[in-house]
């Protein structure tokens, strides 16, 4: 009896992570859509799985993001699924958007994202286990280390912000340019 696979039908969403310090890439490789929630997925599977280990005293992230796509500065479903996350990890993030179209300047685009496009130059992917195995090999004379893992979730698309979000999020936006930056703060629980 012979098995025959799925057809894999090339749907592949990346979402990317890049440690400065570390020098270590987290790729999420989604088979859905690019959602708020996903890029919380990753986040939460980031910290979760390697972050925490390697900053156990940490009492806040500071994250660099582009402003458009699942982790839009403009919408407010983002906020949302970042509160949501927040409150269950139980630190606050701080997000510093990039303005629209200076991403070019956020260090995941130039120490991550074309050494991972070097890995997977010339190759035609067949299966996302494929595209897995390529980017892990990721590696540069610097030391960088790229860490992959596949989300197998089917993410909803269109959602929409609780009514009464806007006033009870625990979000404070900076004086200085609030649309693209701001803090996430847990909503702590009265016990």
């Amino acid at each position: 009896m012979t098995t025959i696979s799925p057809v894999w039908r090339g749907g592949v969403i990346p979402h990317g992570l890049y440690d400065l310090k570390q020098n270590s890439g987290y790729i999420h490789l989604g088979t859905s859509k690019d959602t708020s929630e996903f890029a919380c997925d990753c986040l939460r599977n980031w910290w979760s799985q390697w972050e925490r280990y390697d900053y156990p005293q940490a009492t806040s992230i500071l994250l660099l993001c582009d402003g458009g796509g699942s982790n839009s500065s403009r919408h407010f479903i983002f906020k949302h699924d970042l509160q949501k996350l927040v409150d269950e990890i139980g630190i606050e993030i701080r997000i510093a958007h990039y303005p629209p179209y200076t991403s070019k300047y956020n260090p995941i685009e130039h120490r991550l994202f074309p050494h991972i496009t070097r890995a997977c130059q010339g190759v035609i992917f067949t299966s996302i286990e494929l595209v897995k195995e390529l980017i892990e090999k990721t590696r540069t004379s610097t030391g960088l280390k790229v860490t992959v893992q596949i989300i197998d979730k089917v993410y909803e698309t269109g959602r929409k912000v609780a009514d009464d979000f806007k006033q009870t999020m625990k979000i404070v936006f900076d004086e200085f340019l609030p649309q693209w930056n701001y803090t996430v703060v847990p909503i702590r629980e009265v016990i």
